[in-house]
């Protein structure tokens, strides 16, 4: 079944986020576009590529209003200790979730039970709290941000203009298209 337009149930966890730690629920991220970046494990060999990556392109999440949350079944206290160690991970500016009792993993239908862990799950939540874009990988595949950040602008484009769609590879400013009866009955 698919996750899309699933709102996503109240939570409350802790995070490692700018060297504290602090509580992070549901209403914190009503008002505005989220994404939930799950990953299996700190101290892992793909992961922390992907989150230098995000680090890398954050302040372009931030242009467009959209605050990144990774995701691990690990506590917050590893996530400090995982930032402490690693110059990949000091780089990190958003918020580390920690879900040691796989609240968010299962909401999002990413948790491995018998491995406690979770898959590569990116999604994409709108300011309503719903789901409207996601991906989820196998655990030996990595993923780019840039691609996460081009999901998002579309999704905003969307939601702001309901009667166009974004083709494949769309980029802000590139031409949509827009479906009309015409288009439909020649599929």
């Amino acid at each position: 079944m698919s996750l899309i337009g699933k709102e996503i149930n109240d939570f409350k966890v802790q995070a490692f986020h700018n060297g504290d730690f602090k509580t992070v629920s549901k209403s914190d991220i009503l008002g505005k576009w989220s994404v939930f970046v799950f990953y299996p494990a700190d101290f892992t060999f793909v992961c922390p590529t992907e989150l230098g990556d995000l680090a890398d392109n954050y302040d372009e999440f931030q242009k467009i209003g959209c605050e990144v949350y990774s995701v691990s079944t690990d506590t917050h206290f590893v996530h400090k200790a995982w930032h402490d160690t690693s110059d990949t991970i000091k780089k990190i500016k958003f918020p580390m979730l920690a879900d040691p009792t796989a609240q968010l993993a299962e909401d999002f239908e990413v948790y491995i039970p018998e491995e406690g862990l979770a898959l590569r799950g990116s999604f994409v939540v709108n300011p309503e709290g719903k789901i409207v874009a996601y991906e989820v990988n196998s655990n030996n595949i990595g993923r780019e941000a840039s691609e996460l950040l081009r999901k998002v602008q579309a999704a905003q484009f969307v939601a702001a203009h309901g009667d166009q769609v974004c083709p494949a590879k769309w980029k802000p400013g590139a031409e949509t298209l827009k479906p009309s009866l015409d288009l439909i009955g020649k599929l």
